[in-house]
C-alpha cells in the first residue's frame, strides 16, 4: 500500500520541543507536511510542556524538519492565553496559507497527593492541558470549517481513564481532552473535521524519573508517533475514539454502559438490594453520543410508564 503522505498539508504541533511533540513533528515533517513547531512559554517566561521544552529545542526540531527538505516554522507563547493561541494559528495559516491539523501535544506536570495540592498546581496543570488544548483547537477550528477539511489529534492519558495515585490534577486536565474530543466530533463531523485522542505512555524528560532505563527504548516517543500520523492522516475516517498507545500497542479505550437494572420509582434499599445487577458488565453497549444514550433510557422509561 501506498506511503501515508502529507503534502500540501499544514500541521501545528504543540509542546514539539522534546519528547512526544518532538517525535510528532519531526515524523509529520518527514511525510511531507509543513509544520508550525510550537512551544509553551508562560508569561514569566518558563517553558512547560508536555515534553517540557527550551525555544532553543523548538528551533532545532524546525531546522531539522528543513535540513531534510522539508518546511517548518516556530511559534512560541503561552497558548494559556488567547493572545498566544491565536498568534501560533495565525503563524500557521500566515506563513502556509491555511491550518489542517493539530496536534494537541503540550503539558506540565506537578504530581503531588491529593491532600497537599495547591491551587497553583491545580491550575497550572488544568491550564496548559485542557485550557490551552481548547484555545488552539478553536482559534483552528473556524479555519477548518472554512476549509472543509481537519484532523485534530489530542494528547490524554491513562492516568484520565484509570486514575493514579498524586495525579488529580492531571487526570482530571485529560479527562477534560477526552470530552472535548468526543464533543468536537460531534461538532466537526459536518465539515470533514476528525478529533481524536491518544492515551499514550511514553518515556520522555518530563517522564524519565518514573521509568527505569530498561524502558528508554520500549517506550520511545517514536513508539507512540505512528498513532498520531494516522490519526491526522485524510484517509483516517474515524473519529472521537480515544487510543492506548504504550510501547508499540495500539488499542481502542472505549467508554461504555452495562444493561443496568431497572429500579422504577424504587428507593435507596430497593437500589441496595440490586446493586450486584447495576454493575453487571456484559452486555454492554457503545452509545456514539449523549442524546442516543438519553433516548435510550427515556424511551424505556416511557414504557414503563415513568
Amino acid at each position: 500500500m501506498a506511503d501515508l503522505r502529507f503534502d500540501g498539508r499544514v500541521a501545528i504541533v504543540t509542546g514539539a520541543g522534546l519528547g512526544l511533540g518532538r517525535a510528532h513533528a519531526l515524523e509529520l515533517g518527514a511525510r511531507g507536511a509543513k509544520v508550525v513547531v510550537s512551544e509553551h512559554t508562560e508569561d514569566s517566561g518558563d517553558s512547560g510542556g508536555e515534553d517540557s521544552g527550551s525555544v532553543e529545542a523548538a528551533e532545532e526540531v524546525a531546522e531539522r524538519i528543513r535540513s531534510a527538505g522539508g518546511a517548518a516554522a516556530v511559534s512560541v507563547g503561552d497558548i494559556t492565553h488567547e493572545e498566544g493561541a491565536h498568534s501560533l494559528v495565525d503563524t500557521a495559516v500566515n506563513t502556509y496559507g491555511r491550518v489542517d491539523i493539530v496536534v494537541n501535544s503540550a503539558g506540565v506536570l506537578r504530581d503531588r497527593a491529593f491532600r497537599n495540592i495547591g491551587t497553583d498546581e491545580w491550575d497550572t496543570v488544568v491550564g496548559l492541558h485542557l485550557r490551552g488544548t481548547f484555545l488552539v483547537t478553536r482559534a483552528a477550528f473556524g479555519h477548518m470549517r472554512g476549509n472543509g477539511y481537519g484532523r485534530i489529534v489530542n494528547t490524554a492519558s491513562p492516568a484520565a481513564l484509570f486514575g493514579n495515585f498524586g495525579q488529580t490534577n492531571f487526570a482530571a486536565a485529560k479527562m477534560g481532552v477526552i470530552g472535548l474530543t468526543k464533543t468536537l466530533s460531534i461538532e466537526g463531523a459536518r465539515y470533514d473535521i476528525t478529533a481524536n485522542a491518544i492515551a499514550p505512555l511514553a518515556r520522555t524528560p518530563l517522564t524519565e524519573k518514573m521509568f527505569p532505563d530498561f524502558s528508554e527504548a520500549l517506550l520511545a516517543p517514536e513508539r507512540v508517533s505512528p498513532a498520531v500520523v494516522w490519526l491526522a492522516h485524510e484517509d483516517c475516517e474515524t473519529s472521537g475514539e480515544v487510543y492506548s498507545v504504550i510501547g508499540g500497542r495500539v488499542a481502542r479505550i472505549f467508554l461504555a454502559e452495562g444493561p443496568g437494572a431497572e429500579l422504577g420509582e424504587g428507593t435507596a434499599e430497593d437500589l441496595r438490594d440490586i446493586w450486584p445487577d447495576v454493575n453487571a458488565e456484559r452486555p454492554y453497549v457503545i452509545p456514539r453520543d449523549f442524546s442516543e444514550q438519553a433516548r435510550k433510557h427515556l424511551g424505556r422509561a416511557a414504557k414503563r410508564g415513568g
